[in-house]
């Protein structure tokens, strides 16, 4: 062994037992080696002595890759020396007498290897250089099954290596494939057809496996070769003699269904293509899918019956005459039962094959209706197919259940499936509604007798099947309950299957019934039967915790939707969930007891919604309010009351609790409007006001748990909505409270609810703001970097993306407050110390921050600014040294510097809105500065951006005149202009 075989197994070696620094060491050296000039010749005659299969792979590699960088610089000699001496490899034959390896001995892997190397030198040689290549391996053939499996798998490379479309081409490629193509359908596939043909005959008892390999090479060329020389009575017949070989080789069998699959679609005019389809008599292999359900031949002959059924059917669409029409049902209707029964009886891989065949079966059907009978049986076929493929595998049953992670991955798989059929049973309630609805209807009631414990499976698909087809009706369809939906409504709601208790059954209950909410708004006698469903064992006291809290955001989007028609029945739907409240109304309550209805939200927003409506009785409003608030608000005071000697470890139990309560709290008060809260029913607001003086004692017992100080942030909002002004004497108490020792997420949080306010406010809010902006500033610029924020690798930690989030929340917050004419908050005796660092921001910001959307709002800050505090040219100067920093900064930096930037692009719509703010600004300051700003912005920013005086002259009258489309376009050519001189040479720094 000498140094290049060494390196190659070392280079090889997969144990770990060889030194890492030794193997890089190796595989260096075997990439020297490959540079040799002689290194063709070199590999060549390993091949021929070494038996090492690491040795002749890496030979067989190296010249493949050889060949295929370096043939145009090689010359004549060396090219038919590689050509005759890979060539007697792959035939078997010895290159010299001291040969004494036969490389066909060795394993798949390395046969395969040099298929691809005599494919490679087939790219470049045939015909031109070597028309003979596959004549001569055809003369081989004789020498029995070594060469021949050899030749198929040169056939099967240069299909995958050239010829086959199911991979990415290149146009060289594409012609190469053209070129070799047309020169083996002119010298010599009729003789291959012949070879394979005599091969078959010759090796089908002896050799199945061999015979697998040469109708694999076959299946691949059939689609370009003259299909007369398959399409005929002799070979097709040999054909189905393999399919149908009974008790035979199931792979052999498979794969002559596979070449007959690729007769049958292979392209052609669509006349010829139904003559075709007809003479193949396909219902010789229909007996076949009875026989054995789950084998690999059944697999292969439902591809072949798809692939048949789908050629048919486009035969059916393109063909214009009657007799083709005709003939294609005919053949349709030969072969829709076995696809059925397939569909329905058997293991297969082909199921989305065939979902997208009859998809395209009922498309067609949409233009014959009436239907005929034969066509209203194919349709009923069609939906026992569907019901038969969305039934979960029983297998699968406790696992889906308990939703373990196989139960989880189940159902991820079935949903993902179900998708095509559901789709499928949408076309087909359109085309047939009536029949679609008799067998939903069926479904149904076979399922409300089945005994549910065994037919658990059969329940959870009817009962799909039901919703599924809910989707394809229209509001109208629903609300009158016409056909068979007010039968079948009613049975569903009166059903109480034994099988309730199972996850999946329970829940597709009750997405079935919400789905159906619109008939249930015109047919209010069923109101009390859909409130059953949803409040007893079958919903939100259902024993599985994953139903149970369904049920309550069901029941929440049933309320929303009947509201008004549910007040008579309010005492009712309050008892029923006495015992769910009741968890929230219990101090201390494990996490468990809480884990079982969330967190409790949805149920208390449903009860909102029902006890906030102007329907119900002050008296009984009041009475029902506080049954829930002042429980919820006395376990609050209790848990305070006990902060201080809480146990460390009862702590966390206890906050979580807490956050329960204000989330509950919360989404009750959902369903309160201002207008009845302050105005027709003050006395509810005062229990919503007493209840958020209780909850903002939280932020002072528990000043430093951020997600307390959250969920009462929170709370503010929602009261922010309900209460109106007449929160405004909580503001400053709880404002102070979220502001000490708040974090940038909170900081954020909090301006998030001050622009709520300045909103809703506006100007009333003034004593509130002028009083909190000071303490907000000093908080936001002492934790804001005052440079950019850092890029690169561990930039983007969540300390960083906090800090990016508070910053861009405060410039939000800024421009509320200057577009809701509160710009004096900036200006009173604590806040003109930040004056000048938020000016600062602001024009940075303005200039050259990443999101245009915040660009677009500091520019807005500024026209802003500018209109409140400056008055007309040469009047008195409201804020000393404002006027020269926004004639000297902001005019030069943002109106001309940032936009000379390549990096603003006019092509993008959000910075072309910017750019008309930009414009905007300057005709501002004109209006306010006069020549003062003129003067400056055009003689010392346009000479350094060195603007031709002609266009600085054109500049000063389209700003003096009132078009500001005519200025904008103007400035935009302008800046175009001066860029292509200058080539974006000036940013702003």
């Amino acid at each position: 062994m000498d140094d290049l075989e060494k390196a190659i197994l070392i280079s090889f070696d997969e144990s770990g037992a060889v030194d890492s620094a030794l193997k890089v060491q190796a595989v260096a050296y075997c990439q020297q080696f490959k540079e040799t000039p002689s290194i063709c010749s070199i590999c060549i005659e390993r091949l021929c002595f070494s038996k090492l299969v690491q040795v002749q792979f890496w030979c067989l590699q190296c010249l493949h890759e050889v060949l295929r960088v370096r043939y145009s610089s090689m010359g004549p000699e060396e090219k038919s020396f590689i050509r005759k001496s890979v060539f007697s490899l792959g035939c078997y034959e010895s290159i010299d007498d001291k040969n004494l390896v036969r490389v066909l001995d060795g394993p798949a892997f390395i046969k395969n290897k040099l298929a691809q190397v005599i494919v490679t030198l087939i790219y470049f040689e045939y015909p031109m250089i070597w028309p003979s290549v596959f004549v001569d391996f055809l003369s081989n053939l004789s020498k029995g099954v070594v060469v021949i499996d050899m030749f198929c798998r040169v056939l099967n490379a240069l299909d995958d290596e050239v010829i086959s479309m199911d991979y990415p081409r290149s146009q060289e490629e594409v012609s190469v494939s053209g070129r070799i193509k047309d020169a083996m359908r002119q010298q010599c596939i009729s003789q291959v057809v012949r070879a394979w043909y005599d091969i078959l005959l010759m090796y089908r008892n002896s050799d199945p496996d061999l015979c697998c390999s040469v109708l694999d090479s076959m299946r691949r060329y059939v689609s370009w070769i003259d299909i007369g020389l398959i399409a005929n009575d002799t070979f097709v017949g040999l054909l189905f003699e393999l399919t149908l070989a009974s008790g035979f080789h199931d792979q052999l069998s498979g794969a002559a269904a596979g070449c007959i699959h690729a007769v049958a679609a292979k392209r052609m005019d669509p006349k010829a293509k139904l003559t075709l389809l007809q003479s193949l008599q396909i219902r010789r292999v229909f007996s076949l899918v009875a026989e054995d359900n789950d084998s690999e031949l059944v697999s292969s002959v439902a591809s072949l019956l798809t692939g048949y059924s789908t050629e048919v059917l486009e035969c059916l669409k393109r063909l214009n005459s009657e007799d083709g029409k005709a003939l294609s049902t005919e053949l349709l209707n030969e072969v829709l039962p076995s696809v059925f029964y397939v569909m329905q009886n058997c293991e297969i891989d082909e199921t989305f094959s065939i979902v997208q065949f009859l998809s395209g079966y009922v498309g067609t059907l949409k233009s014959l209706v009436p239907l005929t009978e034969t066509q209203s049986h194919h349709v009923g076929q069609i939906l026992e197919v569907i019901r038969s493929q969305i039934r979960f595998d029983p297998a699968y049953r406790n696992n889906l259940d308990v939703l373990d992670k196989i139960g989880r991955e189940e159902e991820d798989r079935m949903a993902e499936f179900r998708k095509d059929l559901f789709v499928l049973l949408r076309s087909v309630g359109r085309v047939a509604p009536d029949a679609t609805q008799i067998f939903i209807r069926n479904s149904l009631a076979s399922a409300v007798a089945s005994n549910g414990d065994v037919d658990v499976e059969e329940i959870e698909a009817a009962l799909s099947l039901l919703y599924a087809f809910g989707e394809s009706l229209t509001d109208e369809t629903m609300k009158t309950g016409n056909g068979l939906l007010g039968e079948l409504i009613p049975m569903l709601l009166s059903t109480k299957f034994p099988c309730h208790n199972n996850r999946l059954v329970a829940l597709i209950y009750l997405e079935t019934v919400t789905r159906y909410m619109k008939f249930f708004q015109e047919n209010t006698q069923y109101i009390p039967l859909v409130l059953s469903a949803f409040l007893d064992e079958r919903g939100i006291h259902h024993p599985n915790s994953n139903v149970s809290r369904r049920a309550s955001y069901l029941f929440m989007r049933v309320v929303k939707l009947l509201k008004a028609k549910l007040v008579p029945y309010l005492e009712t739907i309050l008892q029923s969930l006495q015992d769910t409240v009741a968890q929230f109304t219990t101090i201390y309550a494990s996490s468990k007891e809480l884990s079982g209805c969330e967190d409790g939200s949805h149920i208390f927003e449903a009860i909102g919604l029902l006890i906030g409506m102007e329907d119900v009785p002050l008296e009984k409003q009041s009475e029902f309010l506080s049954a829930l608030l002042t429980p919820l608000c006395q376990q609050v005071e209790a848990l305070l009351l006990n902060a201080k000697a809480q146990n460390p470890e009862e702590s966390p139990a206890k906050i979580a609790n807490i956050q329960q309560i204000i989330m509950a709290i919360n989404a009750l008060s959902k369903g309160f409007s201002e207008r009845l809260v302050t105005a027709s029913r003050p006395a509810i607001g005062l229990m919503f006001k007493q209840t958020l003086d209780v909850l903002l004692r939280i932020l002072i017992i528990f000043p430093k748990i951020e997600p307390l100080r959250c969920k009462v942030t929170s709370f503010i909002h929602r009261m922010v909505d309900i209460l109106g002004s007449s929160v405004f004497p909580y503001l400053p108490k709880a404002l102070e409270q979220l502001l000490a020792e708040s974090e940038p997420k909170e900081l954020a949080g909090l301006l998030v609810l001050l622009n709520q306010l300045i909103c809703k406010f506006n100007t009333g809010v003034r004593d509130i703001l002028e009083e909190v902006y000071p303490a907000i500033a000093s908080r936001v610029f002492n934790v804001l970097p005052r440079d950019a924020f850092p890029t690169g690798p561990g930039s983007n930690t969540e300390e960083i993306r906090e800090l990016q989030e508070l910053q861009r929340t405060f410039y939000t917050f800024l421009h509320v407050i200057a577009t809701h004419d509160l710009s004096s908050a900036f200006l009173s005796s604590k806040s003109r110390v930040y004056l000048d660092p938020m000016m600062q921001l602001v024009l940075r910001a303005s200039c050259n921050h990443k999101d245009i959307v915040v660009r677009k709002a500091c520019v807005q800050i500024f026209i802003k600014l500018i209109k409140d505090w400056c008055a007309r040219p040469y009047g008195e100067e409201k804020v000393p040294g404002f006027r020269s920093f926004v004639i000297e900064a902001f005019a030069t930096n943002c109106c001309l510097y940032s936009v000379l930037d390549k990096s603003f692009e006019f092509r993008d719509a959000n910075t072309l809105v910017l750019f008309g703010e930009i414009v905007m600004a300057q005709k501002v300051m004109y209006e306010k500065f006069g020549n003062d700003f003129l003067v400056h912005f055009v003689s010392k920013g346009f000479p350094s951006a060195h603007c031709p005086q002609d266009l600085a002259e054109q500049y000063c009258q389209k700003l003096q005149g009132n078009d500001i489309k005519a200025l904008k376009s103007f400035y935009q050519s302008l800046i175009e202009n001066l860029r292509r001189q200058q080539n974006g040479s000036l940013v702003f720094r």
